[in-house]
C-alpha cells in the first residue's frame, strides 16, 4: 500500500473513513478541504466541553488520521490545475459531492477518466435513486427501518448512537475500491465505484430483512432483545450493582445457564425447554432468572458462565470499554494542526503472509 496515492475530497464521516482505512495500511492520503467553507464541516462539530477555538473537533479526528491536509478552492481555475495534476498521479479518488455539484467542482466521471484512465474513483452518494437529495445518517436510519426497531416501544424510539449507516457505506466503498485495485493489476484500467448510504443501510438489515421477506413479520422496538432467540439480550442486575447481558443461542447453552444458576428445573419446563417456547414465554423466563441473578456478584457470575460455555458479558460504559486491552492496542494518536488527537483505528483485520 505504500506506493498508493489516495486523494480525498469527501467530507463528514463515510468518505473520510475510507481515506483513513488506506492511511492505516500505509498509503499516502491527501485530504482536499474546501478553504472557502473553512474545511471539512466536522471540524466544527464539537462537544460543549471542547475548546471552541481549537482547529479540529473530536468528531473530525475520529476519521482523519495519517493524512496530509490541503486547503483548496476547486472553483478557482488556478487551484483546479493543481488538483488536476494530483489526479493525474493518483491511484484513488474518494468523493461524496451531490450530483448537481459535479460540474461546478470539475469532478465529472468522464473528465476524471480523461485525466487518468488508471484512476479508481470511489464515490458515496446518499439515496440510490434521488441524486439531488442530501442525506444524513439519522435520516437514513429512519427511512431504512432502523429507528422503527430501536428503543423500547413505539413511544420511545431511538437512533443508534453512532453514524452506523456512514460506517456501513465506508466499508462497502473500501471493499469496492480494493476489488477495483486488484482488477487494475490485471487489466491496467481504472474504474468507477459507487456506493449509496441507502443501499448500504439496507444490506445491514440482514436477518431482520429476511424475517420480513420470508414470514411477513414487521420488527418492533425490542430494546436489547432478539426477536428469534431467548434469553438473548436480556439485561440483569447483580448484587454489586453490575449488570450483565445474556446471549443464549442454543438449548445446550440454556442448560448450562440453568446449571450455573442451580435452576435445573427450568430445563424441562415445557415453557422453556426449546428456544421457540422460550421466545413465547420470554418475560416469564426473565422474571424467573432475575431473582437468582440478583444474588450474584457480576464478576463471579460472568466467570462461572464463561466456564460453562454460556455467552454473556458485562454492560460496560464506553470509558470502561476503551480501557480494555484490546481497545488500548487500537488507539492511534496524531497531532493535527497543532492539536493532539486520538481515535480507534478503522481496520480490525490482521494480514500475515505465509
Amino acid at each position: 500500500m505504500r506506493d498508493l496515492l489516495i486523494l480525498e475530497t469527501a467530507g463528514v464521516l463515510a468518505g473520510p473513513a475510507v481515506g483513513m482505512f488506506f492511511a492505516e495500511l500505509g498509503a499516502r492520503v491527501i485530504k482536499i478541504e474546501n478553504k472557502r467553507a473553512g474545511g471539512d464541516v466536522t471540524r466544527k462539530w464539537k462537544l460543549p466541553v471542547e475548546d471552541p477555538t481549537a482547529p479540529v473537533s473530536a468528531y473530525f479526528s475520529s476519521v482523519n488520521w495519517g493524512k496530509e491536509h490541503r486547503w483548496m478552492d476547486l472553483k478557482d481555475p488556478e487551484e483546479h490545475l493543481v488538483f488536476d495534476a494530483l489526479v493525474q498521479r493518483a491511484d484513488v479518488l474518494i468523493t461524496n459531492h451531490l450530483a448537481a455539484d459535479a460540474e461546478k467542482l470539475g469532478l465529472q466521471r468522464d473528465r476524471l477518466r480523461g485525466l487518468n484512465p488508471r484512476l479508481i474513483h470511489g464515490h458515496i452518494k446518499g439515496f440510490a435513486h434521488q441524486p439531488l437529495r442530501p442525506a444524513f445518517d439519522v435520516v437514513l436510519q429512519a427511512e431504512t427501518g432502523y429507528i422503527s426497531m430501536t428503543g423500547t416501544d413505539e413511544a420511545h424510539l431511538a437512533k443508534l448512537p453512532i453514524a452506523l449507516i456512514d460506517v456501513l457505506a465506508a466499508h462497502q466503498l473500501k471493499e469496492g475500491v480494493l476489488l477495483a485495485l486488484w482488477q487494475r493489476e490485471r487489466s491496467g484500467k481504472g474504474a468507477y465505484v459507487e456506493v449509496s448510504l441507502e443501499e448500504s443501510a439496507l444490506t445491514g438489515l440482514i436477518n431482520q430483512a429476511s424475517n420480513h421477506l420470508m414470514t411477513g413479520a414487521v420488527a418492533k422496538p425490542l430494546g436489547t432483545l432478539h426477536p428469534n432467540i431467548a434469553p438473548y439480550g436480556e439485561i440483569f442486575s447483580c448484587a454489586d450493582g453490575g449488570r450483565i447481558i445474556l446471549a443464549v443461542g442454543s438449548d445446550a447453552q440454556f442448560k448450562g445457564l440453568c446449571e450455573v444458576l442451580q435452576r435445573t428445573d427450568l430445563i424441562t419446563d415445557p415453557r422453556y425447554d426449546r428456544n421457540v417456547a422460550r421466545v413465547q414465554h420470554r418475560q416469564e423466563l426473565s422474571d424467573e432468572l432475575s431473582g437468582v441473578i440478583a444474588s450474584w456478584m457480576h464478576t463471579d457470575l460472568l466467570a462461572a458462565l464463561e466456564q460453562a460455555g454460556v455467552p454473556s458479558g458485562a454492560v460496560n460504559s464506553i470509558d470502561v470499554a476503551l480501557d480494555s486491552a484490546a481497545a488500548q492496542a487500537m488507539i492511534l494518536e496524531q497531532v493535527i494542526d497543532g492539536q493532539q488527537t486520538r481515535r480507534v483505528r478503522g481496520n480490525a483485520f490482521r494480514l500475515e503472509p505465509y
